[in-house]
């Protein structure tokens, strides 16, 4: 497996390769470089610096307390100096895909008519690598905007197989964090929440095709995807919290570089301190 490949957005645009220029357009670039042009302009979600500063404040607390709604987090607010009504804190909550773990799925809302599938891993050892990969959307706090990260991970070794940003919770940039993911293995079992993301047809006929077994938390069940979850918490204390990106490149090339560090470089206490990249080379040898 080539690490990173794995980790990577298109190195083009690391690189400084598209730009401005009288001979291609960025369209153009971007269709030769077999990006879409989403990933280029990456532009963070406008919105007014009070609702940010809020928005910020509730995703820290939601971290630590997934299990608030909005009622309790405009409790929270309240109790802490903010000025803000209930209808208010329910919206911007809905906005950033956030809902208490104990009434509906974690950070998306499944879509009628979609094929929901059975949770597979309840009782399951995890004990190889391979054996089960997940992925989740998450909501990226930004100084002047947010974006939307999704990732996925191996199990396992904890190793984030790819990732993607966005300034929407749409389908398209999870369907190609998962194609990225899949050239580099092919897991035996997939698991998402119940989103409408990752219950389109879009989304599962990548893995169907490759006769990839889907499971999907239960309804209220956040903790079925506990490892991914806790991907995020580090994420967010370690590097995106700190940092306080200013705008979307910003962004991209510091989770760059911290997704690298935590791959291949950040040991894991329950890894019997080693990287997720040794975890991952171990079993590969």
């Amino acid at each position: 497996m080539a690490q990173k490949k794995a980790l990577s957005l298109p190195e083009s645009i690391r690189l400084g390769w598209i730009k401005q220029e009288k001979k291609y357009s960025i369209r153009r670039q971007c269709d030769l470089a077999g990006i879409p042009r989403s990933t280029f302009y990456y532009e963070p979600v406008p919105e007014s610096t009070s609702n940010l500063r809020i928005m910020r404040a509730i995703d820290e607390r939601y971290m630590q307390h997934p299990e608030y709604g909005s009622p309790r987090m405009h409790d929270w607010l309240q109790d802490n100096g903010y000025i803000v009504n209930h209808k208010r804190v329910a919206r911007l909550m809905q906005k950033m895909g956030l809902q208490a773990i104990t009434p509906g799925p974690h950070t998306s809302k499944p879509c009628t008519g979609h094929k929901i599938y059975p949770y597979l891993l309840r009782g399951v050892a995890i004990e190889h690598v391979n054996q089960v990969w997940s992925i989740d959307i998450t909501y990226v706090p930004m100084n002047k905007g947010y974006m939307y990260l999704v990732a996925v991970i191996d199990w396992y070794s904890r190793y984030v197989l790819s990732w993607e940003l966005s300034n929407s919770m749409d389908t398209d940039f999870c369907v190609r964090a998962l194609q990225k993911a899949l050239c580099c293995g092919i897991p035996e079992i997939f698991n998402t929440d119940q989103g409408s993301q990752f219950t389109s047809s879009t989304f599962t006929q990548e893995l169907i095709e490759k006769d990839i077994a889907i499971s999907m938390d239960g309804r209220g069940r956040a903790l079925d995807n506990v490892f991914i979850e806790r991907l995020w918490w580090t994420v967010k204390y370690e590097n995106i919290y700190p940092k306080d990106y200013g705008n979307g490149h910003a962004l991209y090339n510091g989770l760059l570089k911290y997704l690298n560090y935590y791959n291949n470089e950040r040991k894991h206490s329950s890894l019997d301190n080693r990287t997720p990249h040794e975890v991952l080379m171990d079993v590969l040898k």
